[in-house]
């Protein structure tokens, strides 16, 4: 299984670089992948750089519209019996890493101050 995960990361991270000509998935990186015991669903997680609102609006829009280009690609890349359906959910640990990194950065300022 785990095989598998790393496996469909890989690939999708591979299909949105060289396929997918969408601008709005342009700085989608693949963090995770789960998949269901049955291999029919797949939830891949996604980051982006952008802090924007507006940002994330796009990306999940493009991501949700080439959502069947990237299933059918993974169907031929893939040597399993049955592509498992694809959905898309923003990974939210970089943010949150990031603002742990600001409010230690803000303690380590209050501390020289």
């Amino acid at each position: 299984m785990g095989r598998l995960e790393q496996e469909i990361q890989r690939e999708v991270a591979d299909i949105l670089l060289k396929r997918v000509r969408d601008p709005r998935v342009a700085g989608v990186t693949i963090t995770g992948v789960e998949v269901t015991g049955d291999l029919q669903e797949a939830t891949l997680y996604y980051s982006i750089l952008s802090d924007k609102a507006s940002d994330n609006e796009k990306a999940a829009a493009g991501l949700s519209k080439a959502s069947g280009l990237i299933r059918s690609e993974l169907g031929s890349r893939l040597s399993i019996y049955k592509t498992p359906e694809i959905t898309f959910e923003q990974d939210k640990s970089v943010q949150y890493g990031n603002h742990i990194d600001e409010l230690i950065n803000k303690l380590h300022q209050q501390e020289r101050d």
